[in-house]
């Protein structure tokens, strides 16, 4: 009897043995499915935190655009790219963590988002931002993967022309400009950036065309003008609230990624240059009013700048500048090295010096070069200051006055002032200043190379995606720093 019940109660529990083996592939902490949102959110983090880093091992253009210079270690403002290879860590961050977390979003929303409207909108959002990101491959590389980038069936994709491709990002975008739809509603709190607003987005997009159609002026005039006048006509960015901000708070792990570098690793690598100092001193006793927002005061209570490249074990970084923010240098009214400091995808003072350029090249946008000059700087003084109030003033200055600063065209002039407001967006401003070749870069001492018009194919992409890499190699005049890209044409 016994030996009955012991096998009565082993074929009772077999099918719950069996049920139980089912479970045994099933990763809880590796979903096969996650929530589209969360996809959105992810990728929106990873694309904000790569265009924002200061990271000598991701995005160096702070130093490339002498900003900043570095108090020890040199090889990243002497553009060697190669020690690091940063060009492989961005290559990552933009394919990887970005735009393949964007494209996964979109799958995810077909199922997951039942609403029409929602799903329409949050799609239009998603690619506005895929075409965001690639804007910063193709300026960045040139030719690269694009028409089977995220295609999981093409582990070796091949690399399209970057101005086929550029123009094809032209065609998405005025797409999704016509599918959002400010009476339904999208992501919600999952977008970080407008809190899923249709109407936002629009804007944004607009601004982004608008960017987009100046970057290719020099190269295609007309495509250029058409692609600026559309974005106008349907509206850009007017207002400093209208700026694309991604708000980072004030613990760990989404904090600032320029506090993580600079503050809460407890380093000094950077200080501010001189040349970039003395451009925010453009008269005497004159200062811009934004010079103790970009910069702290030296030990001894003054603002000094660093000559570019003259580190290595040279610099005592307390004798210099260092990037404001109170929880570097106490006191400092800064905001730069704030945990909470917000990252910046697109602004209202870009905008402003996007159509003073289009007014000049001829464009019809409305208004005159000077005013819209004068926007720019004005927004700018007032996002970081807090106030327009010190604009007015500043904007007397003799090397300030549209009529009268610097740059021997009205363009240089306009290049100027843009590359003031693009602080801390080192990336925009290098490419602004290839186009616009102003003001003029000297390489440091002991360079690696010229003055650095594009970044080198990722390693890995030399050694794994062999073919295409030679190709598209060949294809854009060699894989150097030297080479130009199809839109850089002066």
């Amino acid at each position: 009897m016994k030996k009955i019940a012991l096998i009565f109660v082993l074929v009772s529990i077999l099918p719950a043995c069996t049920k139980d083996l089912t479970k045994l592939n099933v990763d809880p902490k590796n979903p096969s499915v996650v929530p589209s949102y969360s996809l959105f959110t992810n990728a929106e983090r990873v694309l904000t935190n790569t265009v924002t880093s200061s990271s000598v091992n991701l995005n160096i253009f702070r130093l490339i655009e002498q900003q900043f210079t570095e108090t020890t270690y040199l090889n990243e403002t002497q553009y060697q790219l190669t020690f690091r290879n940063q060009p492989d860590a961005m290559w990552t961050a933009l394919y990887s963590g970005a735009l393949g977390n964007f494209q996964q979003a979109k799958t995810f929303m077909a199922k997951d988002v039942t609403d029409p409207g929602k799903q329409k909108n949050a799609t239009a959002i998603t690619d506005i931002l895929q075409v965001y990101t690639y804007y910063y491959l193709i300026t960045t590389f040139g030719n690269v993967p694009y028409s089977e980038a995220l295609d999981i069936n093409q582990p070796f994709p091949k690399y399209d022309d970057a101005k086929t491709a550029y123009y094809d990002l032209l065609t998405r975008l005025d797409a999704d400009i016509a599918a959002l739809d400010a009476g339904s509603g999208s992501l919600g709190s999952a977008d970080v950036i407008y809190n899923g607003d249709p109407a936002s987005w629009k804007k944004f997009a607009n601004t982004l065309k608008l960017k987009m159609g100046i970057t290719i002026s020099d190269f295609d005039n007309t495509k250029a003008k058409a692609t600026v006048e559309s974005a106008v006509t349907s509206g850009v960015f007017t207002s400093n609230s209208d700026n694309a901000l991604f708000q980072y708070v004030a613990t760990p792990p989404n904090t600032n990624p320029v506090w993580v570098d600079l503050v809460q690793s407890q380093r000094h690598d950077f200080v501010g240059t001189s040349q970039f100092i003395t451009l925010l001193n453009p008269g005497t006793p004159a200062q811009d009013p934004r010079l103790p927002y970009y910069f702290a005061q030296n030990s001894q209570g003054v603002y000094v700048g660093a000559s570019n490249g003259s580190g290595s074990g040279g610099i005592v970084y307390s004798q210099y500048s260092l990037p404001s923010g109170p929880l570097i240098t106490p006191g400092s009214i800064g905001k730069v090295t704030n945990p909470d400091f917000p990252g910046l995808l697109l602004d209202y003072a870009e905008t402003e010096f996007n159509l003073a350029e289009a007014v000049q090249r001829g464009y019809s946008v409305g208004g005159t070069v000077q005013s819209h000059y004068n926007a720019g700087v004005t927004a700018s003084i007032a996002y970081w200051t807090g106030s327009a109030t010190a604009a007015a003033a500043y904007l007397l200055l003799p090397n300030v006055a549209f009529a009268t600063a610097p740059g021997a065209t009205p363009l240089q002039k306009i290049a100027g002032q843009e590359y003031l407001a693009l602080y801390n967006r080192g990336w925009d401003a290098w490419i602004v200043n290839r186009r616009l070749d102003y003001p003029a870069l000297v390489p440091p001492p002991n360079a690696f190379s010229a003055f650095p018009v594009r970044f080198t194919y990722p390693i890995s992409e030399q050694n794994v995606n062999v073919v295409n890499y030679n190709q598209a190699a060949t294809a854009i005049g060699g894989d150097l720093v030297t080479t130009k890209l199809f839109f850089d044409v002066f």
